[in-house]
């Protein structure tokens, strides 16, 4: 009986994966190349995800906005699950395929709008640049 509970416990354990490469913090420009728009995408271990964006108009305020939802690799296809925009209940799913990647840089196409992705590794406390950096 003692060998059952413990192949019971053994069965139920769940494995806990290594940490994939994607886990951290990327700086990017992006719609692509463009420079007056820029996203910090933090990519968290648990397999949540924030995306925070900015796009800097001269002479504007600029305009922010937080995307927040789950991720999942898989192969070199990356999906993200969307699941709120602005805090606002809004679901989507992005896919991107993973054209390039090293311990400091990624280079990543979204399947949906054929737009090529470039960011940067940046330390997990990163803040959003101001955009009189950018301009």
């Amino acid at each position: 009986m003692r060998w059952l509970a413990a192949a019971l416990l053994l069965t139920g354990a769940q494995v806990q994966a290594a940490p994939s490469y994607m886990v951290g913090t990327w700086f990017g420009n992006g719609q692509p190349d463009d420079k007056s728009a820029m996203y910090i995408d933090r990519m968290r271990a648990d397999g949540t995800w924030r995306g925070e964006y900015r796009v800097c108009i001269k002479g504007k305020p600029p305009k922010d906005d937080i995307q927040e939802g789950r991720w999942k690799l898989d192969g070199d296809i990356l999906t993200l699950g969307v699941e709120t925009v602005g805090g606002q209940f809004w679901p989507r799913t992005d896919t991107y395929k993973i054209l390039e990647h090293s311990p400091k840089a990624q280079k990543y196409l979204s399947l949906g709008y054929k737009f090529t992705y470039t960011p940067q590794r940046v330390s997990d406390d990163f803040k959003m640049p101001s955009c009189d950096l950018t301009s």
